[in-house]
């Protein structure tokens, strides 16, 4: 069969899926003066990385899946000549509780000394506060030697052993589950929860986890950008996509919207691909493949062994609000609390029970999760009608719900797990979300929730998971290749969350599937 009017026969390379990483990949190989198609299946390019008005004839235009910026090495950005920014968030987070049956909570950012001061406040001495500068110090270290290696050939684990330098923290965070390091240099269980949570953010795991899974989850979400900060994008994540997309354009590439490639077959030297659209189907050739879809997608196209099943565990949640809540702690200012992140029912404790209680097959009764607000770092993602009246952005995300939990009905599931956790953030509100809610041109609650399965069925992302399967440590191991994107086909390529330090908003999948590639083309 023909390729479509406007599609060569035959490509340098073909990319199947134009989420960050595909695109990411395009750009190079295109300003490497490669020929560069890519097949994106839905009707947009940026896969998860999109923003879009979710709710009807209202000018908000929210980050609908990812949210916040912290991997995308900025190498990548200044390579490709992107026009796009991030903003820095004042506030790191704030975590509400109630003690001694008064609401109070833990304020982290807005200078040293009211960090210093938000912690002597809530466990009544400094012991907590020098525990958190040693483990951050500690951290920051870390991600300074190992965040650079993300784009470069994959280090041996001695490699990277040596790059760190570092032997307790290497104990910590590589060897132990990291329940240990929690439970060893803190005694508050609020600040053991704030913690823990980067740990476990659409990765359902116990503290103690002998798989270390958690503690994969843990490192990548401390080391982005050298610092461990996770930033706001301007514009919303769209802008970053469309960005990228505009990059990969101007240098030659081809972004072919509505062709859902259904096949590829290789023999490692040259691979035909054969894609579909709304009326027909079509094959091109190339020298290479680069698949920004997860490994059970490349399997499928490719006629191999599937891996293991993926399962996610969150739910996403994006409204728009009149205005945000007061809070029950009346000494912080709910424009600090909701500029960083937000915690709720996130104690040590609390996410123990409520890991125990989705394993068991039961919704969590407190389900923890946390929330942000990107409208007051970033106002321009709303109309300017909405900015003079006050309106704002929540994001919120929860942790601890597998996708298991809603194969009985996934609609009530999630509509039962949205009440009970909007009830948790209430009961730290001095007045209901509810009264709060901005509504849309027809009358309904600006609120919409996306479970692993709904994720699943838009994106087909694995059971919904987020990383596409467990995240991989950052260094080589058996069969991962020297890049950490190569497959079993020698001119097939993933490029996706998947690869061998793939998993968040990074771009470093399609920047070292674009490398493999360009190395082994002398280019």
């Amino acid at each position: 069969m023909p390729a479509h009017e406007g599609l060569h026969r035959a490509y340098d390379a073909v990319i199947v899926g134009g989420g960050h990483n595909g695109l990411v990949a395009a750009a190079y190989l295109a300003r490497a003066g490669r020929s560069v198609l890519v097949l994106e299946r839905l009707g947009n390019t940026g896969g998860a990385a999109v923003s879009t008005r979710p709710f009807t004839g209202v000018d908000a235009r929210l980050s609908r899946y990812s949210y916040l910026v912290s991997l995308l090495p900025k190498k990548i950005v200044r390579d490709l000549g992107l026009d796009f920014r991030v903003r820095t968030r004042n506030v790191s987070s704030y975590t509400p509780v109630e003690r001694d049956g008064r609401p109070t909570g833990l304020l982290v950012g807005g200078g040293e000394r009211r960090t210093r001061e938000a912690f002597a406040k809530l466990t009544g001495g400094e012991r907590e506060y020098q525990a958190w500068q040693r483990f951050y110090d500690m951290t920051g270290r870390v991600a300074q030697r190992v965040f650079p290696t993300l784009t470069e050939p994959l280090p041996t684990r001695d490699e990277l052993r040596l790059r760190v330098d570092d032997e307790e923290a290497w104990r910590v965070l590589f060897e132990e589950p990291i329940g240990v390091a929690v439970e060893d240099r803190f005694a508050d269980d609020l600040v053991r929860g704030v913690v823990l949570t980067d740990a476990l953010i659409g990765t359902f795991a116990d503290a103690h986890d002998p798989s270390l899974k958690q503690n994969r989850c843990f490192l990548y979400h401390v080391i982005g950008g050298g610092t461990g900060a996770w930033d706001v994008p301007v514009g919303g994540m769209g802008a970053l996509t469309d960005a990228l997309a505009t990059a990969a354009r101007q240098a030659g590439a081809v972004l072919a919207t509505g062709h859902e490639a259904v096949g590829i077959s290789t023999d490692g030297g040259s691979a035909e691909i054969t894609y579909r659209t709304g009326e027909a189907e079509g094959t091109v050739a190339a020298r290479h493949v680069l698949v920004n879809a997860s490994p059970r997608e490349l399997a499928a196209l490719t006629g191999d062994r599937p891996p293991a099943p993926a399962e996610g565990a969150q739910l996403k949640v994006n409204m728009l609000l009149k205005r945000l809540p007061r809070l029950r702690d009346s000494e912080v200012d709910p424009r600090e609390a909701f500029s960083g992140t937000f915690h709720i029912a996130e104690g040590y404790q609390q996410l123990a029970t409520a890991h125990a209680q989705a394993a068991a097959g039961r919704l969590p009764t407190a389900p923890p999760s946390e929330i942000y607000c990107h409208s007051l770092t970033d106002p321009t993602i709303l109309g300017p009608a909405l900015v003079e009246q006050g309106y704002q952005t929540l994001t919120l995300f929860g942790l601890h719900t597998p996708a298991r939990l809603f194969d009985r009905d996934n609609d009530a599931v999630r509509e039962e797990l949205l009440k009970s956790t909007l009830a948790q953030l209430d009961a730290h509100l001095a007045e209901p979300l509810a009264d709060c809610l901005a509504t849309d041109a027809e009358g309904r609650p600006c609120i919409e929730a996306k479970t692993p399965l709904d994720l699943e069925r838009d994106l087909r992302l694995p059971g919904g998971n987020i990383f596409h399967r467990d995240l991989s440590w950052p260094y080589a191991e058996e069969g991962t290749g020297r890049w950490g994107v190569e497959t079993r086909h020698a001119n097939v390529l993933l490029c996706g969350a998947g690869a061998v330090r793939g998993g968040g908003v990074s771009g470093v999948p399609g920047h070292n599937a674009a490398m493999a590639v360009l190395e082994e083309l002398g280019g």
